[in-house]
């Protein structure tokens, strides 16, 4: 039942042996020799566009998801997408704001914590207005 979910959710053919490398259509070997990585900007404006966020993870572009132009419930369909997605090619997920996260293939390492200190800040009346 998991393999049939996730050869319609890749679009692959997915044997029980086979390794997440196949999902990729990039391999790692293969950016790494371009010397480039790319990081894609993105502001769905609908759920349908999760599927567009995949392709790119795919093809090993990192991807920073904005969800302030879709509702709540939209963005909640969207991140359990994308946490799914990202979870089956061996990714990463990472909130790096409000409604703003950090999609990354296999190849990239995260490092380090964003912490909301929006409370701290009300607090000590710090906080910029931008």
């Amino acid at each position: 039942m998991a393999k049939n979910w996730l050869n319609k959710l890749l679009g692959t053919t997915v044997e029980t042996d086979t390794s997440v490398e196949s999902f990729y259509q990039v391999s790692a070997e293969e950016v790494s020799e371009e010397g480039t990585t790319k990081m894609l900007l993105i502001e769905p404006r609908a759920f349908s566009e999760a599927q567009d966020i995949l392709t790119h993870l795919k093809k090993r572009v990192t991807v920073v998801v904005n969800l302030g132009r879709v509702t709540s419930e939209q963005a909640k369909r969207i991140i359990d997408y994308l946490t799914g997605a990202t979870s089956a090619l061996e990714g990463s997920i990472e909130k790096i704001g409000h409604g703003i996260f950090l999609c990354t293939p296999n190849n990239v390492d995260i490092e380090g914590r964003i912490s909301e200190e929006t409370t701290a800040k009300k607090e000590k009346n710090t906080e910029v207005e931008w």
